[in-house]
């Protein structure tokens, strides 16, 4: 029998990552990577208002790119190619006309920020967000917020459009209704014309749109209405009915048969969220915890229905059923800021290289400098000694995802003195998201979410081993690592290949296409009692910074 290949398609906050894969033994065959050049720019976005958006064109342009070259740097028949499967951050809504064209490829809108993508990590929704809550507790009826952990943040759907309808009304004339990110891109491959007959999905609308079934679908139109108008005919135009990432959206369509060098007879799957489709690549089970770990971490379990039944898990970022594996309830919890707050800590050391012209550094010297910094930090504060006196920091720097999201919440660092240097605060950030993870683990254990294996993916995983050691300490659990470079593309590869029938359910492609892992972290002992005692004292900062900043929002 001829191979079959399927392609996985992985959109992150920087770049788009494509992988051409084997699917009858899950081997990547050729990866092509895009960055996006207008959000490299900085274009559309103000970081000092939290506001992060992102052009369509960077998508539109890098998934042609990557899957272009994918397609012709491997050799591999057109035809063979049976299927494509696409994830995206999430939540990352984008306004559309009435046939599913984003507002910014339309004329007045180019340059308009509230007409571009809003990205995950954009928090100008926070007041919209505590409107929701409020609402949701206070209306009458359902709590919509339920199956959200409870607590609706400033990172999701329906807080993004409220904002954005408010504070801009030609865009709220101008949208029919919005749509994910990871279903925009896939109803551009299959041509779509008509958002309303399309298939959205479950994963998207179950984790950040409030949809389930126990509501027949959507929120109540006299909910969303007691927040916006608006919002109702957003709805109305939008879906009842939601679809797993292992079904047919639809086949590729002419044009971008064309523009990708592939056929018509490529099945392309409903759309997912690249956490989600991470937590496939890395064989996600029934309690295993995948951390897929870069700028942030989205945290991913699945569980029986049995086990969680009707009961919520509070404070987390949404229950879903059939949002990772078809049958099992998938369950989300993340930090906010995972590997940006190292990210921050380099930019701040880098500063005077990047600023001051005397030094007329190339930027590939500077790159160099940034990486053999970074490597020697992690070094040295490797090689620090544990005492009582070291700083302890928190982890809030964009705010609080899980558990309980709190998007006005800051970071702190106490505990310093002259004796303070760099790898010293280096190694209190580093503990500090690890502390962070650490309450994750301990909010799913106490709703009753046993935690057996803990699997790391994505970017910090593969590359920084003392966070890895420092996490597998403070968690007191050995960490896996993933083999593949490209979990997320893989576990959409995955979807594809049973949306195209090459596999009968995703547990046997999980079983023919996973790569296993590479490395595991276990936790030292002489560590983790240390570490138990400095959590202590991250949750009194915490409870302190947090009463600080509750007092000044009541006052």
């Amino acid at each position: 029998m001829d191979k079959q290949f399927v392609i996985g398609l992985d959109f992150g906050t920087d770049s788009v990552r494509s992988v051409l894969v084997d699917a009858s033994g899950g081997e990547t065959l050729h990866h092509e990577v895009h960055n996006y050049q207008r959000w490299k720019e900085g274009q559309f976005c103000d970081p000092a208002s939290n506001r992060f958006r992102q052009h369509p064109l960077d998508h539109l342009e890098g998934m042609e790119t990557v899957i272009r070259n994918l397609v012709k740097n491997s050799g591999v028949s057109p035809a063979a190619v049976r299927g494509i499967c696409i994830d995206t951050t999430g939540s990352s809504p984008v306004p559309v006309s009435a046939k599913g064209i984003p507002l910014a490829l339309l004329p007045g809108f180019e340059t308009n920020p509230n007409a571009m993508m809003v990205l995950w990590k954009d928090h100008t929704a926070i007041r919209e967000a505590e409107e929701i809550n409020h609402m949701a507790r206070t209306w009458g009826g359902v709590d919509y917020t339920r199956y959200e952990g409870g607590i609706y943040s400033s990172e999701w759907f329906w807080a993004k459009i409220l904002h954005i309808a408010r504070e801009d009304m030609a865009v709220r004339k101008a949208a029919w209704t919005w749509m994910e990110h990871c279903d925009l891109m896939t109803y551009s491959l299959v041509g779509g014309s008509d958002p309303r007959s399309f298939r959205y999905s479950r994963c998207a609308a179950g984790h950040k749109a409030m949809w389930h079934p126990g509501w027949g679908g959507l929120p109540d139109d006299k909910f969303l209405h007691l927040l916006h108008p608006y919002l109702v005919e957003v709805k109305d135009n939008l879906y009842t009915h939601t679809y797993t990432s292992d079904q047919v959206a639809g086949n590729l369509c002419s044009k971008w048969a064309t523009r990708l060098g592939l056929t018509e007879q490529t099945i392309v799957a409903v759309g997912t969220f690249d956490a989600h489709a991470g937590a496939v690549g890395a064989e996600v089970e029934e309690f295993t915890l995948v951390r897929v770990m870069g700028t942030s971490t989205c945290d991913i379990i699945v569980s029986s229905p049995d086990v969680v039944a009707s009961h919520t898990v509070k404070g987390i970022c949404g229950q879903v059923d059939g949002s990772v594996l078809p049958g099992m309830i998938g369950l989300e919890a993340g930090q906010s800021a995972f590997g940006d707050v190292l990210a921050w800590f380099r930019d701040m050391l880098m500063w005077p290289l990047e600023n001051l012209p005397s030094l007329n550094l190339t930027q590939a010297q500077k790159d160099k400098i940034s990486e053999e910094m970074m490597a020697e930090l992690s070094r040295q504060a490797g090689q620090l000694p544990m005492h009582a006196h070291m700083p302890v920091a928190l982890d809030w720097i964009n705010g609080r995802r899980t558990p309980d999201a709190n998007q006005q919440l800051k970071a702190a660092i106490m505990n310093l003195n002259l004796g303070t240097g760099a790898p010293e605060l280096f190694r209190a950030l580093v503990e500090a998201i690890c502390f962070g993870s650490k309450k994750i683990v301990e909010r799913f254990a106490q709703e009753g979410v046993e935690i057996r294996t803990v699997v790391g993916i994505g970017g910090v995983a593969k590359k920084s081993p003392f966070v890895m050691q420092t996490l597998a300490d403070v968690l007191n659990m050995p960490i896996k690592i993933a083999t593949s470079d490209q979990a997320p593309a893989l576990g959409a590869a995955m979807y594809a290949a049973v949306a195209s029938g090459i596999h009968p359910d995703m547990k046997a492609a999980v079983r023919a296409m996973g790569n296993g892992f590479d490395a595991t972290y276990q936790p030292r002992a002489d560590k983790v009692a240390h570490y138990a005692a400095l959590y202590q004292e991250y949750e009194r900062l915490g409870d302190f910074v947090e009463g600080q900043i509750h007092h000044k929002i009541v006052n």
